[in-house]
């Protein structure tokens, strides 16, 4: 896993929860890396499994909801950082549906070795799609609050929803449907 996504989670974290809770959650954790994290390094998934269940102790909530909350503070990350990107299209069905054969190329130009979950469109309209996630991560929150996040971004109203095709979360099918645009969208 990208040190980026460790980077960022930790930042979540002191911002939400304080710079005690990334010691204690840091401390808690059987960590390899020892919890110093590059940018640009790679680190296994098992360390951002210690961490969220460290944190998922201390604050009661569940991996989910954490994933859910960390989800929102990335796409933050991603507006300031691949705006161009983000910019290149101009309703967020389409930018969803080319998750794979898109978004996932420009992102492994970038780091080249990075493991991401792979996204099939089952079916799409120009109100809604279909799409299968699959991930032996289970990180399905993650990319739950990414498609909310992408619709506000775009100034559109949605309703997703997912059925679970495996219990574990890591095979998902999404049910989006985009409702009216109620706001502009912001230049970035």
């Amino acid at each position: 896993m990208k040190g980026v996504v460790f980077t960022e989670f930790l930042e979540l974290v002191e911002d939400k929860f304080g710079l005690e809770m990334v010691d204690a959650i840091i401390q808690a954790s059987d960590l390899e890396s020892g919890g110093a994290y590059t940018a640009v390094g790679t680190y296994k998934f098992v360390e951002m499994v210690s961490l969220l269940t460290a944190l998922s102790e201390r604050t009661q909530l569940s991996i989910d909801e954490l994933l859910y909350v960390y989800a929102q503070h990335f796409f933050k990350v991603i507006e300031t950082s691949y705006a161009a990107l983000l910019n290149s299209y101009t309703d967020p069905l389409e930018l969803l549906a080319s998750i794979e054969d898109h978004i996932h190329v420009e992102v492994r130009k970038i780091y080249p070795d990075s493991q991401l979950p792979t996204f099939k469109t089952i079916n799409k309209t120009n109100q809604s799609l279909i799409l299968d996630y699959h991930s032996s991560r289970a990180m399905y929150s993650f990319g739950l609050c990414l498609m909310h996040e992408t619709f506000t971004y775009f100034g559109f109203d949605s309703k997703v929803r997912f059925q679970k095709l495996k219990s574990d979360g890591t095979h998902v099918r999404f049910f989006i449907e985009k409702g009216h645009g109620n706001r502009k969208r912001s230049a970035i």
